[in-house]
């Protein structure tokens, strides 16, 4: 049993000199989202971590296996809607965006229920979804 308690721990200590891509790209600010300053607030504060080039990466974030299911988390929010490339997104693909945004935000979605349980201050009102959701149907006028 000491056997295998010492070589988990070695395996765990191993991991963690795998590299993990956590990159905040430059931000083109010619590309970047434009908001009212509510709408900026909530997207920022709820959404821009796995959404956008201004990920804050916490601490834990350098630690393996968690570090690799959080970039991966990151990279896939990025691919799916990335703020900071707002205005480089193709009118088609934007609109199919908006329309996954506002049923994603109204059945609780998202933001991710992983995410939350370390980042509360991520988790919108019934208040700020409307908000988001409203501002989303502007943006489909559009």
């Amino acid at each position: 049993m000491k056997k295998i308690i010492f070589i988990i721990i070695i395996i765990l200590i191993a991991i963690q000199f795998i590299p993990v891509n956590k990159t905040n790209p430059p931000i083109n600010q010619s590309h970047t989202l434009v908001a009212s300053d509510e709408v900026m607030h909530l997207l920022k504060k709820s959404c821009y971590d796995c959404h956008s080039f201004e990920t804050k990466w916490p601490a834990y974030s350098n630690i393996a296996p968690l570090s690799w299911g959080i970039v991966d988390h990151v990279e896939d929010g990025r691919e799916a809607l990335n703020f900071s490339e707002w205005t480089k997104i193709k009118n088609d693909i934007k609109i199919k965006r908006l329309k996954r945004s506002i049923q994603t935000i109204n059945n609780g979605m998202m933001p991710l229920p992983s995410y939350l349980k370390f980042h509360d201050e991520a988790l919108l009102s019934d208040a700020e979804k409307k908000v988001v959701v409203d501002w989303c149907y502007e943006e489909l006028k559009k």
